[in-house]
């Protein structure tokens, strides 16, 4: 009985799931939304990109609220996606949201979801297999 209850409360990637960044860039484009960066990130990206972190929060943050984001070009590419080569200019200090990918809730709520994150990045379901408490422990640092 114990576990059959320890069965039906683990998620239906329990095995794991396969994951590994190509840095091509889809994450960083598409549809307009935020990228929410607070101050430690704000700090961390500034200093990769050798500016301070005023000239970085003026160039490339913007407040909704009394949060911060990451602005983007029109059409939805991240101001840090470079058009050239399509990398993040900040990848190595890229933002919580960001380095979380795709092990954020809207992508794991169901196989279907994880399906729709997979058609839309070519990371997913491909590398080294991720085990469920990594998983766990991505998904807990951001809600999205």
């Amino acid at each position: 009985m114990a576990d059959m209850k320890r069965e039906a409360a683990e998620p239906w990637y329990a095995g794991g799931l396969r994951f590994r960044c190509t840095q091509c860039g889809d994450c960083c484009t598409g549809a307009e939304g935020y990228v929410w960066v607070n101050q430690e990130e704000i700090d961390a990206m500034a200093r990769r990109l050798a500016m301070t972190s005023a000239e970085f929060e003026a160039r490339h943050v913007y407040r909704v609220g009394i949060r911060r984001s990451l602005k983007e070009r029109p059409g939805g590419d991240c101001v840090l996606l470079d058009e050239t080569t399509r990398k993040c200019t900040a990848y190595e200090e890229r933002p919580r949201q960001c380095r979380t990918w795709p092990f954020w809730d809207s992508n794991l709520r169901t196989p279907d979801d994880w399906a729709e994150a997979a058609a839309a990045c070519p990371g997913c379901n491909h590398g080294q297999l991720v085990p469920l408490e990594t998983i766990r422990e991505q998904a807990a640092k951001i809600r999205l």
